[in-house]
């Protein structure tokens, strides 16, 4: 099942640790995006990461329910299935969980992996993401720790954040923070290892002065050396084994010299959407200008049924994503890696 097992997920991580690249981590929500996401990786040769965020599992489950974590449910399962058709090893992974959500979307999650590990099968989703960086970092870890202890319980690998990735990402906005919530303190990330390590696989959101959005290059002051600046405190007191795994969340607009810089730094997944996003609308916008008299019914006329219905369309927007998820397997070195015939 090209679906990782959890040991599966965990080699993955390894290897892009020990191969010196990194899982893009794409959001999908729908069948389209996730078909687009599972074509991209398998044309790249690629293991990947497909995650759902609240937002996501919201609009996936449809405007009359908007249920967050049915929709994820919803969408998982769709890909544990689409996935078996492919010859590549993806994982299943949940975006930002605020603290005020973990009831409503992370625990109703676990839940559906307990009920799948008792029928014999693997968990639905190998990770899931509590990002505790908005309240201050003692009572962060607290919950990671928690929710950490559950999650290995299950094989599951919890993704947790210090510091705040600036910018606005499904209604949470931390664009008014200042500047220095941007950057995770060499202190910070020794704090992390020592309250979480041992109880579990965890992976860490570090930050550098990330913002989620579309901006241009150069307007935001990426600073990757905090990356390693922290693994190194890290590593001098506890040793070479204790370096951590990374994610760089918000990198829309970084240049590549910046993405394969922290790639040095123990960087083994980066999140993915805004960039996608585009790529998916931006098919949309051109067929439908380039085809407005068959689109719309101008002056009573009938339009044409091929351009108007939302396959024509939508095939096209999946063609896109799929094109720009392979630059981004490109850009972090994951080309041509996948461990599911090894």
């Amino acid at each position: 099942m090209p679906v990782a097992t959890p040991q599966q997920y965990a080699e993955m991580l390894d290897a892009a640790q020990k191969g010196g690249y990194a899982y893009p981590a794409i959001n999908i929500t729908s069948l389209t995006t996730a078909s687009g996401a599972l074509k991209a990786f398998a044309e790249s040769g690629s293991d990947g990461i497909i995650q759902v965020s609240t937002g996501g599992g919201s609009f996936a489950s449809g405007t009359a329910l908007k249920d967050e974590a049915f929709g994820a449910i919803v969408l998982a399962e769709a890909v544990h299935l689409l996935a078996e058709k492919y010859d590549i090893l993806v994982a299943l992974h949940t975006d930002h969980c605020h603290p005020e959500k973990v009831d409503s979307f992370l625990k109703p999650l676990l839940q559906a992996s307990r009920e799948r590990i008792a029928a014999g099968k693997g968990p639905l989703f190998q990770s899931h993401m509590f990002d505790g960086s908005v309240v201050e970092l003692d009572e962060n870890l607290a919950i990671s720790k928690e929710l950490l202890k559950e999650c290995a319980e299950l094989d599951i690998i919890l993704e947790i954040e210090a510091g705040c990735v600036g910018g606005e990402e499904d209604g949470h906005d931390t664009s008014g923070l200042p500047a220095e919530k941007l950057y995770t303190s060499p202190a910070d990330m020794l704090q992390v290892y020592e309250e979480l390590n041992g109880l579990g696989r965890y992976i860490f959101a570090a930050t550098f002065g990330n913002v989620h959005g579309a901006y241009k290059p150069g307007s935001v002051k990426l600073e990757p050396t905090i990356l390693r600046d922290g693994q190194k405190a890290v590593m001098d007191k506890y040793g070479a084994d204790a370096e951590m795994d990374l994610v760089f969340h918000g990198g829309s607009g970084s240049s590549l010299e910046e993405i394969r810089e922290t790639l040095d730094y123990g960087v083994i997944k980066m999140n993915i959407d805004t960039d996608t996003q585009y790529a998916f609308t931006r098919p949309i916008v051109s067929h439908v200008c380039e085809n407005i008299e068959g689109v719309l019914k101008i002056d009573g006329e009938v339009g044409n049924k091929k351009k108007y219905d939302p396959r024509s369309y939508l095939k096209l927007a999946e063609q896109g994503l799929c094109d720009r998820l392979k630059v981004a397997c490109d850009d972090l070195l994951s080309t041509g890696n996948s461990i599911f015939k090894k």
